[in-house]
Order: structure tokens, then C-alpha cells, then sequence
């Protein structure tokens, strides 16, 4: 079996939308990747960092889905990463409401060492710096590295995150990131530049109007599924993320055609995410719910046309 590690925040969030909202739960890049790798049964690591305020229940309901939580630093005098947040009625628009660093401020990652040499490396938005002192305790080269990131960090640490994208394989990133990296407001034209920074592949997310896949020159698109109801978008992108990678796990194939199976597993995963608040579906969520929902996305995109 394949080893997954997973780098990003385990925190707490707190969350307003037009349908409601939460005290302080379960969130965290790393916290919704893991969830939606864990559906394809991968054996997979989280490296983070969280206070003593942090449940420890929170940390077992991780491990009772195959998620090692090892690589999971606890500061028993520091607080847990926080972000709260408002969604505006469109939910594609939000604003952000606090932002606590806390024990996230200090950070220095370390790997565990059962997964010093893991076949899969997902680095999850978190500070360049981070992510490259994560590669920098891996060995060997990975079989894939898919790096996770936004445009706060093209903003304020663009230095250092060049030095991280061009150590990658995979890069996940929206239209509007895509365009602020490049420079280029066509997306085939910003998917050409980025990959000159060091992707061989490039993925554009784009919510609801779903996902983009470039590889020297080739395209896919996956598109996103219609829902009657969106609750919450929080996590949506990483829930993504992490079945994308998660499905390359699983089948250890990351050729072009397999990752094109691969963006349609992370859209697949995404729509569920959104349909309540934080990780609550995604902790619940079964196999048959996820293929009935899968031949719904295969409906959605099957035609027959005659040509000529």
C-alpha cells in the first residue's frame, strides 16, 4: 500500500453562512485532505501543529480513519490555529472575520519517520518556509508532490514559494491564483507559465464551475456537480485536493489519463464536503454514496455525437 503524508493546519474554525452558523470545530487544510484521502483506504500521515486547547477526541476520530496522527506536534501551553469567517450570499465570496495564528507562528515541521520515505507528499496550504522544511526531511523523492497553496503567500513570501513550486510535480491552485502567479488572465496561457516554474502538471480550481488539468499542452476539464444546497464552502478546495491525490495513491498510476479519473475523484469528494458544515459530512460520508454520486458525474459529462 502507498503512504500518503500530508502537510497543512489542523485548527479550529468558526463559521457563518446565509444558513447558519458554528462555534469553534474541527477544520484545517490537513484536517480535510486526510478525510478525503481516507475513502480510497490509503495509509496516510498528517504533519501539523496544534495547542493544548486541541480535543483529543478530535485526534482519535482522525485515527479511526486510517489517519496517522503522529506527525501532529502538541503544544500544551499554546493555543490551536483559528480562522473564522463569514460567507456572503452567493457563498463564493467571504470575508475573513479573525485570523489566530497562534502556535502555527513558530511552526517547524518534522516527519515522522515511518513516513520519512512516503510515496505521496501533499503539501497543504501553509507558509513556503514550512513546506520546504518538509521536503528538505524526505530522502528519497516521492513517486508525486502535489503542492497546495494561495495568494497570500504570492503576497507576502513569493521567494520563497518559487523555490518551493519548482521542486513539484502537481500544483493546485484557483483561476484567480493562477492569474496573480502568471501574470496571464487566459488560462491556457498561465497554465504554459506556471509549468516553466516546475509543475509538470498544473490543476486550476474553479468552485462551482469545476476543474482544470494542463500537461504540456493538453486539457481536461471536470466539471462541478449542480447542488440543490450549498451549506458551508469551507474546505471544499482541500477536500479536493485530497482526493485527488488520494485516488493516485490508490491506484499508484500518475500518468495524464489516470489523473484526468483522479480530478473527477477530487470534484466527486468536494460536493459532498459543502453539504454541511466543516468536516461533518466527510466524516460520515459511505462507499456507496460516493459511486452513486460518481455515476451521476459520469452522466453529467457522456454524450454520443455524429461527426461528419
Amino acid at each position: 500500500m502507498s503512504k500518503l503524508l500530508i502537510v497543512g493546519t489542523v485548527a479550529f474554525d468558526a463559521i457563518e453562512t446565509p444558513f447558519g452558523q458554528t462555534d469553534k470545530i474541527l477544520g484545517g487544510a490537513a484536517t480535510y485532505i486526510s478525510l478525503s484521502a481516507a475513502q480510497f483506504g490509503v495509509s496516510s500521515g498528517i504533519v501539523s501543529v496544534v495547542g493544548g486547547d486541541f480535543p483529543k477526541e478530535y485526534l482519535a476520530k482522525l485515527n479511526t480513519k486510517n489517519i496517522n496522527t503522529d506527525g501532529v506536534e502538541i503544544i500544551e501551553d499554546g493555543k490551536t490555529f483559528f480562522w473564522s469567517g463569514k460567507y456572503h450570499n452567493d457563498l463564493n465570496t467571504r470575508d475573513t472575520l479573525i485570523t489566530d495564528l497562534n502556535v502555527l507562528a513558530d511552526f517547524n515541521p518534522v516527519v515522522p519517520k515511518e513516513y520519512a520515505n512516503t510515496d505521496f507528499l501533499m503539501l497543504g496550504n501553509l507558509h513556503p518556509a514550512v513546506q520546504m522544511g518538509v521536503i528538505n526531511q524526505i530522502p528519497n523523492r516521492p513517486k508525486l508532490v502535489v503542492l497546495d497553496t494561495m495568494n497570500f503567500w504570492m503576497d507576502n513570501a513569493l521567494d520563497e514559494l518559487m523555490e518551493v513550486i519548482a521542486k513539484i510535480d502537481v500544483i493546485t491552485i484557483n483561476d484567480e491564483e493562477a492569474r496573480q502567479l502568471s501574470g496571464e488572465y487566459s488560462l491556457v496561457r498561465a497554465a504554459q507559465k506556471i509549468h516553466k516554474m516546475g509543475p509538470k502538471y498544473v490543476v486550476i480550481k474553479k468552485g462551482e464551475h469545476g476543474a482544470l488539468l494542463f500537461n504540456n499542452g493538453d486539457v481536461f476539464f471536470a466539471p462541478a456537480l449542480p447542488l440543490e444546497e450549498v451549506f458551508d464552502p469551507t474546505g471544499a478546495g482541500d477536500t479536493f485536493a485530497g482526493g485527488f491525490i488520494g485516488y493516485l495513491a490508490k491506484t499508484q498510476d500518475i500518468s495524464f489519463e489516470n489523473m484526468k479519473r483522479a480530478v473527477i475523484s477530487g470534484s466527486n469528494l468536494a460536493s459532498f464536503c459543502v453539504e454541511k458544515f466543516g468536516t461533518e459530512r466527510m466524516e460520515d460520508l459511505t462507499t456507496k454514496e460516493i459511486e452513486e454520486r460518481l455515476l451521476q458525474f459520469k452522466q453529467l459529462t457522456q454524450f454520443e455525437i455524429e461527426l461528419g
